[in-house]
């Protein structure tokens, strides 16, 4: 319904509801805006992010600003890698130095830290939700392996072409960024075995070690020892005897329950311990092998009758001599049957091809965490001065110490074996 404002002499519509509404002349200022009170421009009082409900963020919804690009751990997907006080975890095995503020290492933490994005975020799984961790890993290993064969995909296909320099290049520094990350990722899986056992791994010496002295609690012997067989066990008992006994005669005589050595002989001592044990492992399962392929060729016969057996060639060597039908030969003298159960025994009849194919690490890989590791335990720095200082330490302490190493070799290799079958590693 039209209608004609008197007041304002303009033409005017007039809806039902009665209220007017005046076109727009050109020209005319507009109609004033609403006032609106200081009040109602203030902005709401932002809630605490502690006191946010679970309707606060919704899907679709912006992240918020504690969570934003700009924050180094959300960029890197490792928001699980923070070290909270307050973080709950029904395994709190500490690890104690000499020190007088009695200071404590989680269980978790290891003296070599992730370089890698990769290992950051193993590393905050393995702390946070340790449920998973071996299937986020197998998930790193292949993609990092389709990352490494996808470059060195894209070389093949360019090479004779003028992008061949451009796409080897890039397929090189694909390859070394993946070692690196594998290696953050072994060793995840070295420190993620240890804490199965619940035994903290010692943190590096400086952190421990007060006015020279060296002393770490609780020693854990038993449950080092739990992860190896009753025959390895021996050996390594056998080794441990040697090594305090060397350090006792090689050291200054301070008392028989003191000893004292230079950190850089002790690194030497641990990284040949790690050596030792990855051996032994390498040992055992050789022979657990041979064991189970000659029963299944059913090559293993009584003691009894391999002695029978023995006595009767003799007998024919006799004989034939004795006839003259044959030329006589001078007979060796029969080795004694020894027992292939024995892993002693075992051991003793390598020959040296065989014993160096067992001692020596499989992959470059494996040498390079052990002399990272080793680096980060006994030195924060290559040129340090500390690395040649005396240390005093009891016979427990190293004994606990040289456990580790052990342990760490027999770890190493398992991680070896199974990350080489998902990515495969450099052999050395």
């Amino acid at each position: 319904m039209c209608t004609v404002d008197t007041l304002n002499g303009c033409e005017c519509t007039l809806p039902p509801d009665g209220t007017r509404r005046y076109p727009q002349r050109i020209g005319s200022p507009s109609p004033p805006a609403p006032v609106l009170s200081m009040a109602a421009l203030r902005p709401a009082p932002r809630a605490a992010i502690g006191d946010r409900g679970p309707a606060a963020v919704r899907r679709g919804s912006r992240r918020p600003s504690y969570l934003s690009s700009a924050s180094p751990c959300w960029q890197q997907g490792n928001i699980l890698n923070r070290k909270s006080k307050c973080t709950t975890r029904k395994l709190l095995t500490t690890v104690t130095g000499a020190k007088g503020d009695e200071s404590e290492f989680d269980s978790v933490n290891a003296p070599l830290e992730p370089q890698t994005w990769e290992g950051s975020f193993l590393c905050g799984l393995l702390k946070n939700q340790p449920q998973i961790f071996l299937v986020a890993a197998a998930k790193q290993l292949q993609r990092l392996s389709i990352q490494r064969k996808d470059t060195l995909t894209r070389w093949e296909y360019s090479i004779g072409s003028s992008e061949d320099c451009l796409h080897r290049r890039i397929a090189e520094m694909k390859d070394q960024e993946c070692r690196t990350a594998i290696e953050d990722v072994m060793y995840m899986l070295i420190v993620h075995k240890y804490s199965k056992i619940e035994v903290p791994m010692v943190p590096n010496l400086s952190k421990i070690i007060s006015n020279r002295r060296l002393h770490i609690w609780p020693p854990r012997e038993a449950d080092l020892e739990s992860i190896h067989g009753p025959e390895v066990l021996g050996q390594i008992k056998e080794h441990l005897t040697s090594i305090i006994r060397w350090v006792h005669r090689n050291g200054p005589k301070i008392n028989r329950s003191t000893l004292r050595v230079k950190r850089l002989q002790l690194a030497r001592i641990y990284s040949a311990s790690i050596m030792y044990g990855y051996f032994l492992k390498s040992v055992a399962v050789r022979h657990r092998l041979d064991l189970t392929f000659a029963r299944s060729e059913e090559c293993l016969q009584p003691i009894q009758l391999l002695n029978a057996q023995l006595a009767t060639t003799r007998k024919k060597e006799q004989q034939e001599a004795f006839d003259g039908s044959v030329e006589t030969v001078p007979s060796s003298k029969p080795r004694s049957v020894v027992d292939p159960h024995d892993l002693k025994s075992y051991m003793m009849g390598f020959d040296p091809k065989t014993l160096e194919l067992c001692a020596k690490l499989r992959t470059n890989e494996a040498c390079n965490l052990i002399e990272k590791h080793s680096w980060a335990l006994f030195g924060e720095k290559m040129g340090s001065t500390e690395i040649d200082e005396a240390v005093i330490l009891d016979p427990a302490s190293l004994k606990r110490l040289l456990l580790e190493a052990i342990a760490f070799g027999s770890f190493l290799w398992d991680s070896e074996d199974y990350v080489d079958e998902i990515y495969k590693l450099q052999d050395s």
